[in-house]
């Protein structure tokens, strides 16, 4: 079992950043390969980005290339989520989960957080 909570969400101008974190109960997190989702009033679960078990590989939505960084500190069983350049259309609830495998399908996680609201203000 893995328990996530996330922090970090709140109200920020457009051109701004926020930076989301994600922390996991357990001594297994580093057997753990973790993502962020976002899911939008209205709209589907989204993929935003995800990280491998040491953190040597990434993987980004095109949405989000060039301007969110995926992290993770496996000694303090955190992972990171680094947004800049926030734009309006990033506003949503955003997600950590954990996974056995490097997938960029929400399907595939099976652990999730509770969520943390980020707003882009125009």
């Amino acid at each position: 079992q893995v328990q996530l909570v996330e922090s970090g969400g709140g109200l920020v101008q457009a051109g701004g950043s926020l930076r989301l974190s994600c922390a996991a109960s357990g001594r297994t997190f580093s057997s753990y390969v973790m993502g962020w989702f976002r899911q939008a009033p209205g709209k589907e679960r989204e993929f935003v980005a995800t990280i491998s078990w040491s953190g040597g590989r990434t993987y980004y939505a095109d949405s989000v290339k060039g301007r969110f960084t995926i992290s993770r500190d496996n000694a303090k069983n955190t992972v990171y989520l680094q947004m800049n350049s926030l734009k309006p259309e990033d506003t949503s609830a955003y997600y950590c989960a954990a996974s056995l495998k490097v997938t960029t399908r929400g399907r595939e996680y099976d652990y999730w957080g509770q969520g943390t609201q980020v707003t882009v203000s125009s």
